[in-house]
């Protein structure tokens, strides 16, 4: 049976206070919706400042996900990690993982807004340090035991539920993430197809005489919504995967590797991508893939129409996976 992912990051352009409440429970409504029927995980993100509303605070979500589900993961994907106190993030970490039976996994990159860091004044030019720091806190904080911080002796209560810790990845597409990862013994999260930085990993991972293990996209990872008429939903609702897809790319620079960056301009052109496809529950089933990542409120996507999309793919499309 593949991975099944409904991805969830909350925005909504031009939003009300009411209309995002709205949608923000709706998500928790498809959350439980898609735990009864087999879907294997939630996955989240954070993005601060953001002016169509993008979750900033992906662990109080993921917190409400767990009180409204009882098996499914879910993924936060990524964390800025430079921007939370190390202390803090264990202990919250901490009692997710509690909460939850251990069904948290959390991506730590270092993000690529400067704006964000300017945003909780932090330095920018220090992130790969902090990163450091953070990623050191958090094993020795999830121990249970006293241990130095800043110069001072510190021990962190509660300990997490899972031994030795919670699922914590190293995620990005640099060489200093892939090293931070191996040095730490940590698994590592490329955020896209990038096999050279799997095989720079491995090799790092002999040199430091660590053991970890990738969790890599794959090299077509598109993000899906089901429809029994694409053509009539491209024409209807191709706007708001295009919000996203500009919105997301505005953000990135040439660099910066994605498994869902987009370059396109329009409606049509982002159809022909294939970054973000619609398709009916037969095409989906037939997909072949190993991960299917539904996007049911892709962009400001009308919570009815998220709904049609995620029961179609719960009721139509998973029972197929599983004959």
């Amino acid at each position: 049976m593949p991975v099944s992912v409904v991805r969830f990051n909350l925005v909504e352009p031009d939003a009300t206070p009411a209309s995002l409440a709205a949608r923000y429970r709706a998500a928790l409504e498809m959350a439980a919706y898609a735990d009864e029927h087999g879907v294997t995980t939630v996955q989240t993100e954070e993005h601060h400042g953001a002016e169509n509303n993008w979750l900033p605070s992906p662990f109080a979500f993921a917190s409400a996900v767990f009180g409204a589900t009882k098996r499914l993961a879910v993924t936060v994907s990524a964390i800025i990690g430079p921007l939370h106190d190390p202390l803090r993030l264990a202990e919250e970490i901490a009692v997710l993982d509690l909460l939850s039976g251990g069904r948290l996994v959390t991506v730590a990159g270092i993000g690529y807004r400067p704006e964000e860091y300017a945003l909780f004044d932090v330095e920018w030019k220090r992130r790969g340090r902090l990163q450091d720091e953070l990623l050191e806190t958090l094993l020795k904080a999830w121990t249970g035991e006293p241990f130095e911080y800043r110069g001072r002796t510190v021990r962190i209560t509660p300990r997490p539920f899972t031994d030795p810790h919670p699922l914590l990845l190293v995620g990005g597409s640099s060489k200093a993430a892939a090293r931070r990862a191996a040095r730490l013994g940590l698994p590592f999260f490329p955020s896209a197809h990038l096999p050279e930085l799997e095989a720079y990993y491995k090799e790092r991972l002999v040199e430091y005489g660590t053991e970890g293990w990738t969790m890599m996209p794959a090299a077509e990872t598109p993000l899906l919504h089901v429809a029994e008429d694409p053509d009539r939903t491209w024409a209807e609702h191709g706007r708001h995967f295009l919000h996203e897809a500009r919105t997301y790319a505005s953000w990135q620079s040439g660099e910066i590797r994605s498994a869902v960056k987009s370059g396109a301009t329009t409606v049509e052109e982002l159809r022909a991508e294939g970054v973000y496809r619609i398709v009916t529950p037969e095409e989906c089933a037939a997909l072949g893939f190993d991960n299917y990542v539904l996007h049911p409120l892709s962009g400001g996507m009308p919570v009815e129409e998220g709904w049609r999309s995620l029961r179609l793919f719960c009721e139509r499309v998973l029972p197929a996976l599983d004959a």
